[in-house]
């Protein structure tokens, strides 16, 4: 009997490239500008793009002068950051997020667009905590930009569809058994339908904050959008968590 792929091995392909083409480079330009002046990290600072996808924020944090590494376990989201990247200037890596292929210490690990809760055994998914105190530096830094469960509740869009360059491209939302699902389906007068689904777990703040200090992390400041306003459980669309490794101090 053929085993199912855990759904993070299939959706992350070029239909992804797809869905999610509005997903612009000048936008993620705007967010690091707002997440380096929450981290002030120095001149040439090594950072940690863990789940980089297409390589925009590894991109834009190159930009700002800061010695990249970008990781993913898409292939084909990699190649795309490398077809962006002519100069080489970010070090792509491939590799999974719970065990991440480097030894190296970083001065910050930022991990971006709701890249975590993506497994269905909670410890797999506090693992990936685990991961980024290990690979910060006694002083580093971390960003975990998160989905705000509540501000989903309210505004989830069960249903949308459109058109894209001759593609029909159907999107079915709800949130289950404490996920916030997604089946994707696309069709073309070729193929015929291509379908796929996404999860991500729904974490409280509270628990969120909980998880990072059982890993070793501590969290100084919480934004609920790159706007820099703080989170508000009901009307923030994002939970950012910026801080530091436990016992160390921020500045």
């Amino acid at each position: 009997m053929k085993v199912k792929s855990a759904w993070y091995r299939e959706s992350f392909g070029k239909d992804y490239l797809l869905v999610y083409k509005h997903r612009n480079f000048e936008g993620a330009y705007a967010e690091v500008k707002r997440m380096m002046n929450w981290l002030h990290l120095p001149e040439g600072a090594r950072v940690l793009d863990l789940c980089c996808g297409m390589g925009r924020h590894s991109l834009a944090l190159a930009d700002f002068g800061y010695t990249v590494t970008g990781i993913d376990l898409s292939d084909t989201l990699l190649g795309e950051a490398r077809k962006q990247d002519p100069e080489e200037r970010v070090t792509w890596l491939h590799g999974d997020m719970r065990r991440v292929p480097s030894e190296e210490s970083f001065h910050a690990v930022v991990n971006l667009f709701t890249s975590f809760g993506y497994f269905e055994q909670e410890e797999e998914n506090r693992l990936v905590l685990s991961e980024i105190a290990r690979l910060l530096q006694p002083d580093g830094k971390f960003i975990i930009d998160y989905l705000n469960p509540a501000y989903v509740k309210t505004n989830l869009v069960p249903h949308s569809s459109r058109e894209e360059n001759g593609l029909f491209i159907e999107e079915t939302r709800s949130i289950e058994n404490g996920y916030v699902r997604k089946q994707i389906c696309i069709t073309d007068n070729q193929d015929g339908p291509r379908h796929y689904s996404e999860q991500v777990r729904l974490y409280s703040c509270e628990a969120f904050v909980d998880m990072l200090y059982t890993a070793g992390l501590r969290v100084e400041r919480i934004y609920g959008s790159y706007d820099g306003k703080d989170y508000d459980r009901e009307s923030s669309p994002r939970m950012i968590f910026v801080g530091g490794r436990e016992g160390e101090s921020l500045q």
